[in-house]
Parts: C-alpha cells; sequence; structure tokens
C-alpha cells in the first residue's frame, strides 16, 4: 500500500451483502429454548407477591432466587439488580424469566404471570440528584462580579434512540460447567465479568463471544451486561441452551437512550465584547439507575467551553433519577447535548451584543497551546481556521447566509464548529481499561489480530488488518481477525469512546513492529499492554489536568428550506471538515461521517421521544421517526491530515466527533430560517410553529 488511507474491500464485505453473516438470531443449537421476561406494569412501587401459572413440565421460571453470585449488574454503581427482589423502579423493569422449549407457550406463560403490587408515587421531575460534579478554571466568581454584561440562557434537549438494525439478543449454552454466551455486544469483557460476578465463579467459567453485529451506537456497550447475567443464571438453573432475543418494540420500551438534558449557561463580557467566564450548570436524566450517567455527565461538562478557549469557568453538574427506563450510552456519550448548547449560545450571546456571530466566534476559537476547560493544553496543532475556510467555501456558506438574511427568505445555512476527546477520560485508560493487544505468527505465516475490540460496522476488521499488513509488509490475505471470543484474545478494552483505532490500533501498530522484527521465527505471540503519554496528567476528583491525549476537531454546515405552512425542515445539503488525524481508510472514514452526521442533525430536529408518567410514546420505528436518505440531501465531507503522534499513522478519533456537530448546524439553519431562537430539540413543526405565532 502506498498510502495507508487508500480504500480496500471491506473484510465483511461480501458476506453481508450475500446474507451470509451470521447473526446471533441466525445460530441455530440442538434442544434450544427460548426466554422471555416478565415485566412490571408500574412504574414505582413494592412487590408484596408473585403467582406463577402452573408450569408445564421442561418450563421453568429465573428470578432472583436463582442468582447465585451477586444480584447486581456489574457497571460502576451496584444499583442495578439483575432481577428485583421487593422493588420496582420503572415501567417494564424486568422482575423474571419464564423459559421453555415453545417460544409460543412460554409467551403464553409470561402474560398468565400475576404480580401484585403496593403502588408508590413516582418521580418524574428532575429532584433526586445521584452524582453532582463542579469544577473551576481561573476565577468564574470574579469576573462575573466585574462583567459589564452578564447574559443568560437555558437550552434543552431530549431522548434519542439508537435505533441499530438488530435488536438486542443472546445465546448461552453450558459447556462442561463453564457458561458460553454469543450476543450482539460491543464490550465483550464487560459481559464476562458482570456474568462472572452474578454467577460468583471463576474466570474460566465464562465465555463470550461476539458474531456478527447489526449496529450499536452505545446502545449495546452496558445493557447487555443485564441480559447476559439474567440469560446466564437462567443456563446454570436449567443446563439447556437458551435463546433470549427481543422484539423491536419491547427492545425500544427498555433499553438505553441518549439522556435528556437541561443545560443552563451564563457568560460575563468585558467592554471589548470579550467573554471573560462561563456559568455552567447541566442536568441529566439517568432514569431509575446510575449505570453510566457519570460518566456521561463528565464528558458534557468538560465539552462546556465547546470549540472555543473560556479563561474563567464555574462548572457544575447533576445525575438526577427517576422513575423511567435507564438512559446510557450513545455516540457522543454527552457531547452532542452540550455541543448544542454552547454551539447556539454562543450564537445567541453574538446577537445580543450586535456582532456578526461568525466573527465574534472566530474571536475566541481555541488554539494550539491554549488551556482546556479542566487546566489541560492542547498541545498539538488545531488547523480549525484553515478548516471553517474550507467548509464555508465548499457551501458557498458566506453567500447564502447573507441571501437568507432576507425576512422573506424561509431558508438559512447554520454551521458549528466542535472537537471531540479520544479515549477514555483522564487516566481511565491507563488505571482503569489497561489495554493488552495480541498478534499471533502461525507456522503457515499467517498472522492472526487477537483483540476484544468489536466491529460492528465501523471497520475496523479491515482497517486493522491494513494497520498490520502495512507494518509487517504482507499481503492483506495474510492476516486474519476473527471474530473476538473471551477464550482467546486479551481485553484490550470496550468498543466506545473512539479509542478503537487510537489506542487499540496503537497497540496493534507497536505489537506488529516487534513482530515484523522477528518475523523469521516460525511460530511466536507478541502482547502489548497500553501505556499512558507521559505528559497526560488528571485528576478526576477535581476535573484538573489533561483529560484526553488528543483531539479530533470537526466543521458541519447544513442548509434548510422550512415550509412556511407546515414547518416542515427540508434538509438541502450539508458540508462537513474533519480533522481525524489520518484516515486508516478514506472509505470507511466517510461512511463513518455520513452516517454520524445523519443521526447528528437528525437528533436535533427530526427525531422525537418523549414518555408520559413514565410511559415512552414511541415504542417502535413508525412511531419513532429516524432519517432516510430523502431526509439529508446531498452531503460533501473533506478530510484534513493532522497526524497525532501517539496514533497508528497519525490516526486520531472518527465515530463519534462525526455526530456531535449535526444538532447545532441544523438549529442554527432553522434559527435563520424562521427568525426565531431556537432553545430546546428536537426542533419540530410543533415547536417551530410555536415560536413564529407566539414566541
Amino acid at each position: 500500500m502506498s498510502d495507508i488511507s487508500k480504500s480496500v474491500r471491506k473484510t465483511d464485505a461480501a458476506e453481508k451483502i450475500s446474507g451470509k453473516a451470521l447473526y446471533v438470531d441466525d445460530i441455530k443449537l440442538d434442544h434450544m429454548h427460548h426466554a422471555l421476561t416478565v415485566r412490571s406494569s408500574i412504574p414505582a412501587g413494592l412487590i408484596k407477591n408473585i403467582v406463577l401459572p402452573e408450569l408445564p413440565d421442561g418450563y421453568y421460571s429465573v428470578g432472583a432466587d436463582d442468582v447465585s453470585g451477586k444480584n447486581v449488574v456489574k457497571i460502576i454503581f451496584d444499583d442495578q439488580p439483575i432481577f428485583p427482589t421487593d422493588k420496582v423502579t420503572y415501567l417494564h423493569e424486568p422482575i423474571l424469566l419464564i423459559v421453555g422449549p415453545d417460544k409460543a407457550k412460554v409467551k403464553e406463560l409470561v402474560d398468565q404471570v400475576k404480580i401484585e403490587y403496593e403502588e408508590t408515587k413516582p418521580v418524574f421531575d428532575w429532584v433526586n440528584s445521584a452524582i453532582h460534579y463542579h469544577f473551576e478554571k481561573g476565577d468564574g466568581n470574579r469576573v462575573f462580579r466585574h462583567a459589564k454584561k452578564i447574559i443568560s440562557y437555558d437550552y434543552e434537549t431530549g431522548y434519542q434512540e439508537q435505533a441499530y438494525i438488530e435488536p438486542q439478543g443472546f445465546i448461552g449454552y453450558l459447556d462442561d460447567d463453564k457458561v458460553t454466551l454469543i450476543g450482539s455486544i460491543q464490550c465483550p469483557y464487560y459481559v464476562k465479568n458482570a456474568v462472572i460476578q452474578a454467577l460468583g465463579v471463576e474466570e474460566n467459567q465464562v465465555r463470550v463471544i461476539q458474531p456478527s453485529i447489526g449496529g450499536a451506537f452505545g446502545g449495546k456497550e452496558e445493557f447487555p451486561s443485564l441480559m447476559a447475567c439474567q440469560l446466564a443464571v437462567a443456563i446454570q438453573k436449567i443446563k439447556q441452551p437458551i435463546s433470549m432475543m427481543y422484539d423491536r418494540e419491547e427492545d425500544m420500551l427498555v433499553t438505553t437512550k441518549r439522556h435528556p438534558s437541561k443545560i443552563h449557561f451564563e457568560a460575563a463580557v468585558d467592554k471589548t465584547n470579550q467573554i471573560l467566564g462561563f456559568q455552567t450548570h447541566v442536568g441529566i436524566d439517568a432514569g431509575a439507575n446510575i449505570g453510566l450517567s457519570g460518566v456521561v455527565l463528565s464528558r458534557s461538562l468538560i465539552a462546556c467551553t465547546g470549540a472555543y478557549t473560556i479563561p474563567h469557568l464555574d462548572v457544575s453538574g447533576d445525575v438526577y433519577l427517576t422513575n423511567t427506563v435507564p438512559n446510557g450510552a450513545f455516540r457522543g456519550f454527552g457531547a452532542p447535548q452540550m455541543y448544542f448548547a454552547v454551539e447556539m449560545f454562543m450564537e445567541h450571546i453574538a446577537k445580543d451584543l450586535g456582532i456578526d456571530p461568525l466573527t465574534f466566534r472566530k474571536r475566541h476559537l481555541a488554539k494550539q497551546g491554549d488551556k482546556t476547560s479542566t487546566n489541560g493544553t492542547f498541545r498539538d496543532p488545531i488547523i480549525m481556521e484553515e478548516m471553517i475556510e474550507k467548509a464555508m467555501e465548499i457551501s458557498d456558506y458566506q453567500t447564502k447566509y447573507k441571501e437568507y438574511q432576507d425576512p422573506s427568505s424561509h431558508k438559512g445555512i447554520g454551521m458549528s464548529w466542535f472537537f471531540h476527546g479520544c479515549g477514555f477520560t483522564g487516566s481511565g485508560e491507563a488505571n482503569h481499561i489497561k489495554a493488552k493487544v495480541k498478534l499471533r505468527k502461525t507456522k503457515d505465516g499467517f498472522v492472526h489480530i487477537l483483540v476484544a475490540a468489536v466491529d460492528m460496522g465501523q471497520g475496523i476488521r479491515t482497517t486493522l488488518r491494513k494497520v498490520v499488513a502495512e507494518i509487517i509488509e504482507l499481503p492483506l490475505e495474510r492476516i486474519i481477525f476473527d471474530f473476538p471470543d473471551t477464550d482467546f484474545v486479551p481485553d484490550s478494552g470496550p468498543t466506545v469512546a473512539s479509542r478503537t483505532m487510537m489506542i487499540v490500533g496503537g497497540l496493534v501498530a507497536r505489537a506488529a513492529k516487534e513482530m515484523k522484527e522477528r518475523f523469521q521465527e516460525i511460530e511466536f505471540t507478541v502482547q502489548k499492554q497500553y501505556e499512558q503519554p507521559s505528559y497526560i496528567k488528571y485528576d478526576e476528583a477535581t476535573f484538573q489536568g489533561d483529560a484526553y491525549p488528543a483531539y479530533s476537531w470537526g466543521i458541519n454546515i447544513v442548509e434548510v428550506d422550512v415550509d412556511p405552512v407546515t414547518y416542515i425542515t427540508k434538509v438541502l445539503g450539508s458540508w462537513s471538515v474533519y480533522d481525524v488525524g489520518k484516515a486508516i481508510d478514506e472509505r470507511i472514514v466517510l461512511g463513518q461521517a455520513d452516517g454520524g452526521l445523519a443521526q447528528g442533525i437528525a437528533y436535533g430536529y427530526l427525531e422525537v421521544m418523549r414518555h408520559e408518567n413514565g410511559v415512552l410514546k414511541q415504542k417502535n420505528m413508525t412511531d419513532y421517526i429516524i432519517p432516510t436518505a430523502m431526509d439529508l440531501g446531498p452531503m460533501e465531507t473533506v478530510l484534513y491530515e493532522n497526524p497525532y503522534a501517539f496514533g497508528p499513522y497519525g490516526a486520531k478519533g472518527v465515530g463519534e466527533l462525526t455526530l456531535v456537530g449535526g444538532a447545532p448546524a441544523v438549529t442554527k439553519a432553522i434559527e435563520q430560517a424562521i427568525k426565531k431562537r431556537i432553545m430546546k430539540i428536537p426542533a419540530t413543526p410543533e415547536y417551530l410553529m410555536e415560536l413564529v405565532n407566539h414566541g
């Protein structure tokens, strides 16, 4: 390969196009049983009694009494039971499983289970804070006392459903005394460690295998651990192979979503119209369990300055518990909520001050050497000014922006600027993940990549093979990357946080360099473990230091036309420019860019999900609308090279970056089209009509 960015045929293209790829529900085992879930019918209350129907021979119930280990899902906090024993905290919470050989009969038995409750008053308001964070930069309070002007606004974001193609699912079986699980997952070792704790067994008694996966987007990060624990308990009890598959409606009703948020911003502005400081509070709705909400909140708080340098900060946030379905990981992990708010806030400040927003934002744009929100340093070159000029050139931004200022125009064009920290926050990679990878050369001269990283559509079975082939100078066909199996691959960490290519790929590249030096050996294995760059110093308790080893940067421009009668938004097109360090495969990165921006734009104007008294109103793909190609218009993307020293060939993060700027870009465009300020998303026709007629 002359250039690592040159695209090759994806490893799994043929098997997926031909229909030969095996997803979990395609795998059939002899004597397979089926597990279905009995769920709560109230959002809050005490379980007083459970009355089971008479179960025929070969049919079983599985619940809390069957958990031989710890009856809690291993995530971060011990607040999510595998099966509740006495208390219900959200509607459709799983109470127990019914398992048997005939799925239709199992469904019939599930419907016959009677649960008696003592209902309690559910909490839907954001009043119960489970986690509170606070940090400062500079002197956030003093500058507000001496500011010429203080400007404040509040912003809100709603749920977003991951809408992966393949719903959640597992099959499992006993192999001697080992519980083996095959599932649609992102994080094999998250699942394995959760099941070990649930069963109270040794590490070698649990095996987790990943088959083909029909998308994830964060929705298969922590949630599968709950399903896996329930299924493992059932397998341990019944000692038969069991399939546990959600249909689409069950999946949407009970799995984690993107956290709704409420974000308050205040800006202290001096006499030269320069921002001195921000005071910011972020609230997110965790639902009934904390789960990963603390980490989601922290990433949101860290992004509070957007792509700008603000010298003084007073930042706080809360995770609120409510009696609603738990929320969790979703591509972007707290950043999409914050980027919508901070980008709109910068736009609104400029307009309040009577300054051209583009001029005002450029004045505050972060530069190499500036301090981050957490007093770290932007060490690497920041090429945003060049990228902004390119984005405006390919979109004809300035001409359109001026034209659409006409009061009679119903069109608008919006531009967002953003970055995304790559990898786990702060010392997470070094202290918590401690990623390991292996390369094994076999006698036949093939090289096997042994990592727990999951290809869920983003193409790492192709790109990691390219890295190894290029370094060792072997044909791509001689590099093997099978699906992860925890009996054979080390724990290289979860497939999340835009870390796979930069962190795991970086380790694979190091291993490949050593293997190349030893390639004359007939058969051997090379292992590498993550070593954090020496300059990364971060205090998780105080939010001080370098929160990330590297940052990817981006520009999104979106053009819209808003119908003045129906207030329906039509996206006319989008233009994007990204700095991802170095694209390991250009076509794969462009695919990630198109998909990410589609999710980001739809988050801003199209995807509606809400609950009424704990009941989600959008529970299938008819009620919950995601965009088609017809909803997004033409998309043009330009990639800039700005290599990161510790990434393979200079690669940084890609997957999340391409989503986080979509919502503010489309809402700025809509704002220009309707000549009213947008303070919450999604910007639905009903909301736009209300703004225009009553705003």
